[in-house]
């Protein structure tokens, strides 16, 4: 089965994930790439998102698997006439055949980019760190419910630096698939545990994924 990998980035970013599904299943069809359909009482194009973003989330890393129906079509060409169909903002970096398999995908590359209005509080950084170095436990909302988790074994990178006088900046690498790391509970734990560092904005960029190695996935 073939696998893209696209971007969303800008504006796109405030589309839904449903938004984004129906968007590239339209793509699909203005390029004149037929998409197989799933068996059964309700046929779903064969097209899906190996991890699904919140509204508001950045990426360039996104991974979308779909197969076509009866067409031999090269990778490039996939590549090209679907970024001549869709919106500005999402882009296809690259087609290719047989990806690696998504149960081996665990980690996710996210910057966190906290932007304070009053300047970036004395020592947040140091602070920050000592925090999500420790222990942070934090409320998680779920199907079954809401529960106490602390995040940090679930944080494997994070550094920290000052951009300006205004913006501090957080590389992480989280686990993305068993178990799950939201990067928005990272700002859920400040906020509890260092209300004097909350920030008044942030913006969420992903920036790459790995496999149980950390190895780049693909």
């Amino acid at each position: 089965m073939p696998r893209a990998l696209f971007e969303k980035t800008g504006n796109a970013v405030w589309m839904s994930h449903l938004d984004l599904m129906r968007l590239l299943q339209r793509a699909f069809k203005r390029a004149d790439l037929h998409l197989k359909h799933t068996q059964g009482f309700n046929p779903r194009p064969s097209v899906s998102i190996a991890l699904p973003m919140s509204v508001g989330v950045e990426s360039v890393c996104e991974l979308l698997d779909f197969d076509l129906e009866g067409q031999t079509v090269s990778c490039d060409e996939i590549r090209d006439r679907l970024n001549g169909a869709l919106i500005e903002g999402v882009t296809v970096r690259e087609v290719y055949e047989e990806g690696a398999k998504l149960k081996h995908l665990a980690f996710l590359d996210c910057d966190l980019t906290m932007e304070y209005d009053g300047g970036v509080p004395e020592a947040a950084a140091s602070k920050i760190d000592a925090l999500l170095t420790s222990s942070a436990v934090v409320e998680k909302r779920g199907k079954n419910g809401t529960s106490q988790q602390d995040i940090v074994p679930m944080i494997r990178e994070l550094c920290l630096t000052e951009s300006d006088a205004n913006t501090l900046t957080l590389h992480t690498r989280i686990c993305c698939q068993n178990p799950t790391l939201n990067p928005a509970l990272i700002v859920s734990a400040i906020e509890r545990y260092l209300p004097e560092c909350r920030p008044d904005h942030v913006l969420f960029r992903r920036m790459e994924v790995y496999d149980t190695e950390n190895n780049i996935f693909r």
